[in-house]
């Protein structure tokens, strides 16, 4: 996974201390970001392995992680015609000259000469590799990338050696194994992740991918495979599975495709995040390897955390896919779960105790809230938490009752579990007055009360009535316990355009006929990465829930009568929806401040975080309470 700590192609201390922490957390081998091993590669976000002012740079990468008995692989890939940017690449190579399915980039179609020399120039680099201290090179021959696009009739059409029949179409690969072998040894590990299913027209399927398996075996060059699935197309999504499917999607057919290359170790992978899953892939004879990326972003000592029993204090992935979408977008990875990504002392992390110990009060039990208290508990300050509700996680756990959204329950959970064991006090369903946290004589508080609706701007103020137009979230709390089917349509108008919204307009199909989704945008998810929107924009249309773009209801006294008119933000004739049952509305949020201005007068040290300073996401709002807890 790319880290985005990469400067200028240059190893960078962070890199390195991303990595050891992983292996000082129990990774026995970790597999790099794509590194620019050809000499045409010059994105500066990747490292330069050709540049001889990276050699020591290279070694002490791999040092780092060999101090703590595992082995680095570099990981050889480039995207080819592959983009998931905005934009199309200029710059792309490819078997043939024919558009990527996402970005509709056209490659230039590399000439017979052009592919031999990938071949050599890969296997040179990965000499430098291997003198530099790295175990061995893992080949990425999946996820639409070149690789995959050569062995894909859908986008190799040649005509030469490297095209034609599937033998033809995977001569790249075939000679790349060999020439990295015979450039760099018998005890140089290489490794192959093959494309499993693309789900495309003329793509990978299953029965290829078997094929595939076997020409790569005959080669008796590969140490380990794997598998993955998706590809850069609709189907990009299926790389980075979420919890609308099923748990560990892919072992079934990994095991499959596994019996085509006997005696060679094969890696599990795909929506593992409990280390009891990988136990039983192993002890049931499904996979040798339990291959983790986002889990290991999340919490590097998962590993260690596993081996000692210690399950309950990992930090586990939620498979929300903000990792992806934030170095996708150009900054350094993150985590919602994970506030400390890329810290020095990231792995088993316990905070450093104060030598004075001060009387907190948080105000709030969501995410934020949590978090600054478990953190500043256990810097051996003395904490209580005001909670509104009866239990902890704010409307994270509301959000985790929701289709899909399960995994969420294991940010509150931690951060109770942590809260707990520092001796956190709790008061629960009590909404906390200036009075309430002055009477506990706090040397500071942290407010993490949250955020309240927004009314939509269409809406009469008169009108403006939770009972009769609740906004999305009072709905959602209503109806992930209220199952009764009802007659006629829900609407949701949309401003907010996150996974929540779209998993409570999936819950309301299970209690209305109709359900539609109105929005003054050209679309939805805009808010979500890609890898997210495209699993949204799959399943509304699957579940029947309609979308109404570029419009805006019109508040009329039809609307009492079942009928909603819209009206066009551009061009376009009304629209109407009627049997209207139901309106909800997904619009901003407005912080709740109602504390601020009576305890800065009573003269407290005061710190916003959350929705409380302004509506945050998940990854925003553990990351400030972080902070606070740290800070106070």
């Amino acid at each position: 996974m790319s880290t985005r700590y990469v400067a200028g192609g240059k190893v960078t201390d962070k890199l390195v201390i991303y990595h050891a922490n992983r292996a000082r957390g129990g990774a026995s081998m970790l597999i790099t970001e794509p590194l620019n091993l050809l000499p045409r590669q010059r994105n500066l976000q990747k490292v330069m392995v050709r540049d001889p002012d990276n050699r020591s740079g290279l070694a002490r990468w791999a040092a780092a992680v060999r101090a703590h008995d595992s082995h680095l692989m570099a990981q050889i890939q480039d995207p080819g015609r592959g983009r998931h940017q905005p934009g199309r690449s200029h710059d792309a190579i490819g078997p043939s000259a024919l558009p990527d399915d996402l970005s509709w980039t056209v490659p230039h179609a590399l000439e017979t000469y052009e592919v031999e020399a990938l071949i050599q120039d890969f296997a040179d680099s990965a000499l430098i590799l291997r003198d530099a201290g790295f175990s061995g090179v893992e080949i990425s021959a999946g996820h639409g990338h070149l690789f995959h696009q050569f062995l894909a009739s859908r986008s190799n059409i040649r005509r030469d050696r490297f095209g034609g029949d599937l033998e033809g179409r995977a001569r790249l690969l075939t000679e790349l194994c060999l020439a990295l072998r015979a450039r760099c040894g018998d005890e140089f590990l290489i490794g192959v992740k093959l494309p499993g299913e693309d789900g495309m027209p003329d793509g990978i399927d299953l029965e290829t991918a078997a094929a595939v398996t076997r020409l790569i075996h005959a080669t008796g060059v590969a140490d380990y495979l794997t598998w993955c699935w998706g590809a850069h197309s609709n189907t990009l999504d299926w790389h980075l599975p979420d919890l609308h499917g099923p748990r560990s999607p892919y072992i079934d057919k990994i095991a499959m495709l596994a019996k085509e290359a006997p005696g060679t170790a094969i890696g599990a992978l795909g929506l593992i995040t409990d280390p009891n899953e990988g136990e039983r892939f192993v002890r049931d004879g499904l996979a040798d390897l339990v291959m983790l990326g986002r889990p290991l972003v999340t919490d590097p000592a998962w590993g260690i955390k596993a081996e000692q029993g210690r399950e309950a204090q990992i930090r586990y992935c939620v498979s929300c896919n903000t990792c992806w979408g934030a170095i996708v977008g150009g900054s350094t990875i993150s985590c919602d779960n994970n506030p400390r990504v890329g810290a020095d002392d990231e792995a088993d992390w316990q905070p450093t105790r104060v030598a004075q110990s001060r009387r907190i009060v948080v105000v709030g039990a969501g995410p934020a809230g949590l978090e600054a208290a478990w953190v500043a508990a256990a810097r051996g300050h003395e904490v209580s938490v005001f909670a509104a509700s009866s239990d902890v996680g704010g409307k994270t756990r509301l959000h985790s009752l929701l289709p899909g959204a399960e995994n969420l329950s294991s940010v509150y959970d931690y951060q109770r579990l942590r809260a707990d064991e520092f001796g956190v006090k709790f008061h629960f369903d009590h909404r906390a007055s200036a009075e309430d946290v002055l009477a506990l004589q706090p040397d500071a508080v942290i407010l993490a009360c949250g955020s309240t609706p927004a009314w939509p701007h269409w809406l009469p103020e008169d009108y403006r009535d939770e009972e009769f137009f609740p906004d999305v979230r009072a709905v959602a709390a209503r109806f992930s316990i209220r199952r009764a089917r009802e007659a006629g349509t829900a609407v949701i108008y949309d401003q907010d355009h996150t996974a929540f919204t779209y998993a409570t307009a999936q819950l309301l199909t299970q209690r209305y006929d109709r359900v539609v989704i109105v929005t003054p945008r050209e679309g939805v998810a805009a808010e979500e990465p890609l890898v997210n929107r495209q699993g949204i924009h799959r399943r509304l249309p699957a579940l029947g829930i309609e979308v109404q773009n570029w419009c805006e209801p019109v508040f009329d006294e039809g609307l009492f009568e079942g009928r909603m008119t819209l009206r066009p933000v551009n061009a376009g004739p009304m629209r109407y929806i009627d049997d209207v049952a139901l309106v909800t509305h997904a619009t901003p949020r407005v912080p709740n401040d109602e504390l601020v201005g009576p305890l800065r007068a009573a003269g407290i040290e005061l710190l916003q975080v959350g929705d409380c300073h302004a509506p945050r996401s998940l990854l925003i709002a553990t990351g400030e309470g972080y902070r606070a807890g740290m800070g106070v």
